[in-house]
């Protein structure tokens, strides 16, 4: 009799050790190790990490870890070399500067990014997903009503006003040689009347009070929104291509089954306007960024 309850012990033993196995899809190495998503300060980037968060915990059952304050793409950038962490959003002209070090970046966005996506391949073993869709690039912008009155669309509609306006900028885009001001009078053959140079955080309360006329600002910066700014098309593409796109370790991708599938469902869902919105949820309206990423993603339908 006790010979058969071990046999009979044994066997149950055996069958579920087996179904065990047979049920299992998600690597034992990503149970105990989750997955690392960094962002930097900025609200844009806690709020992509944490989209990237939600669609791998709760459509393919990771964990998932968000290191949150990296100070630069630079810190990031050297996080991910580190194994730090495993996956960032980030920008191609960013790159393309920085740890590629060009001095003179590709101006053709889909140009830029092949050549951002092969280098990273060859450099670094790590992989750029398609864009998210839109760029968090220098723009200049003016307010509604200066747009209306002069018919301005697009940044070569400034050459019949432009002697008669002032520019607010930071300070570097005064001073940079290739691509700051200079370079851009240049491109574009016109000259501001006059040009004040101050923090970047500045311009939207000097050209709301009409200190300024036109601003340098961020394509995606939530205050563009806010001041009621119209965002000028660069038809010449004096600006270089600034694309957010998900980077994730060539290690990680290996390791965590379905995780490029599951991210590449954000290419192409998320516009200039539409990141601006986000951003101007969190900035303006105070709410949490895991609130306006969930609610977006719901309404993409993204989530299970």
């Amino acid at each position: 009799m006790r010979k058969c309850i071990a046999l009979l012990v044994i066997g149950i033993l055996f069958i579920t050790f087996t179904a065990g196995c047979g049920s299992t899809s998600i690597p034992t190495d990503s149970k105990v190790k989750p997955v690392r998503v960094g962002s930097l300060t900025f609200s844009e980037s806690v709020i992509l990490a944490e989209m990237i968060k939600l669609l791998l915990e709760e459509n393919l059952g990771y964990q998932v870890d968000h290191v949150t304050n990296l100070s630069t793409s630079t810190i990031a950038h050297q996080a991910m070399i580190n194994k730090e962490i495993d996956i960032s959003s980030r920008y191609t002209g960013t790159e393309m500067t920085g740890p590629l070090e060009m001095d003179q970046p590709i101006r053709d966005p889909e140009k830029a990014f092949d050549h951002v996506q092969n280098e990273y391949q060859k450099r670094f073993q790590q992989t750029w997903l398609k864009p998210y869709g839109f760029e968090n690039t220098y723009a200049l912008t003016v307010r509604r009503d200066v747009a209306e009155k002069y018919g301005l669309k697009k940044v070569s509609d400034l050459a019949k006003v432009a002697a008669n306006m002032r520019l607010g900028t930071d300070t570097s885009f005064l001073e940079r040689e290739g691509d700051g001001y200079a370079a851009f009078c240049q491109l574009y053959g016109f000259k501001f009347g006059q040009t004040f140079p101050m923090e970047i955080g500045l311009v939207y309360q000097a050209v709301k009070s009409q200190q300024v006329d036109v601003v340098i600002a961020y394509s995606t910066d939530s205050r563009v929104k806010s001041f009621d700014l119209v965002v000028l098309e660069d038809d010449k593409r004096f600006f270089p291509p600034y694309e957010a796109a998900i980077l994730i370790r060539n290690e990680t991708l290996e390791q965590y089954k379905g995780l490029k599938e599951e991210l590449e469902k954000l290419s192409g869902k998320i516009s200039t306007t539409t990141m601006t919105e986000l951003n101007y949820k969190v900035d303006e309206q105070k709410l949490d960024p895991v609130k306006v990423a969930r609610e977006f993603l719901q309404q993409q339908g993204l989530l299970k």
